[in-house]
């Protein structure tokens, strides 16, 4: 199957000083996915999406969007493209119905922006002040400026930091919908499970570099993370720690007063964890299995050391 890249990026590199922000990294964005980079804060990621919207200059480096460089061709590009910031604003006192209607006259093609008003879950609220609205409701408002002029690649930057986490189910009903209209949608994102969840593949970038770029089902798949399964021990167990690790499916064991946590992998780890407990006689609870997910992949491939 061939894919058409609406874009490309060929050995990016962004310093500030003798700061490395972004450190030689390629990749490209297919039309019609929704692709993904995350990463810790600091990681490159807004640096990076910048970049590409034609909004920072690289140090070094090739940007392709639609076959026109950003910087060159910006007036053409941002026809064709919408933009949520990492941080934006707007004057307190102007209303939803007026930004959109100010929007809407930036470009030479434009929606009608009342179609978006119900979609977006603002038709209360077209007379209220931006500094009356809710975190949520501003997050619909720069959705929809970022709509207004039907673009066909949009760039969400950071859009649910902050946010509740019924608003942010919200926000990824939205986007889902978006992508669904056929819109090639390019996110950044420090939410493992958002990344998860939306994207069809993923950059996931560390100090400014790309450690690995799949979708979520390969890196989870191709890294072989161990499984997780966890119970409470109603009542104590000396020798249970040693006495799972010799089953065969299972990898180490860790007691934390009485809980248990086993690590292992394999299509009978689940029920030699069982059976081994019901023939010993152990009585426990609340047991239940955790699959690996796109976390694991990032502590696997990062470590979990703190950074600045």
């Amino acid at each position: 199957m061939k894919y058409n890249a609406v874009v490309r990026v060929e050995n990016l590199k962004k310093l500030y000083g003798s700061t490395v922000a972004v450190s030689d990294i390629s990749f490209e964005v297919n039309e019609g996915e929704i692709f993904g980079i995350v990463g810790p804060n600091g990681a490159g990621k807004t640096t990076t999406i910048e970049c590409v919207e034609g909004l920072r200059r690289p140090t070094g480096g090739n940007i392709e969007v639609f076959g026109l460089k950003p910087l060159q061709d910006g007036y053409v590009l941002k026809q064709r493209i919408g933009i949520q910031l990492q941080e934006s604003s707007l004057p307190p006192r102007i209303k939803t119905w007026e930004a959109l209607d100010l929007f809407s006259s930036f470009y030479s093609r434009s929606i009608d922006w009342h179609d978006l008003v119900d979609r977006l879950g603002l038709d209360n609220f077209l007379d209220t002040p931006f500094a009356k609205l809710s975190g949520g409701q501003k997050r619909r408002l720069f959705i929809g400026l970022a709509l207004i002029n039907d673009p066909d690649l949009i760039f969400f930057d950071e859009l649910t930091t902050g946010l509740d986490p019924q608003a942010r189910h919200s926000m990824w009903d939205m986007l889902r919908e978006i992508n669904t209209d056929g819109k090639t949608i390019f996110l950044t994102t420090h939410f493992m499970e958002e990344a998860e969840r939306l994207c069809n593949r993923v950059a996931i970038i560390d100090m400014g570099r790309i450690v690995a770029l799949d979708s979520p089902e390969n890196l989870i798949r191709n890294l072989n993370i161990e499984s997780r399964i966890i119970f409470t021990l109603n009542g104590y167990h000396k020798t249970i720690g040693s006495d799972l690790k010799n089953l065969n499916a299972v990898t180490r064991v860790e007691s934390i007063g009485d809980r248990v946590i086993v690590y292992g992998s394999g299509t009978t780890l689940i029920s030699d964890v069982v059976n081994f407990l019901t023939s010993k006689g152990i009585s426990y609870s609340n047991f239940r299995t955790e699959q690996p997910n796109l976390e694991d992949v990032f502590l696997t491939l990062t470590g979990k050391k703190m950074r600045d």
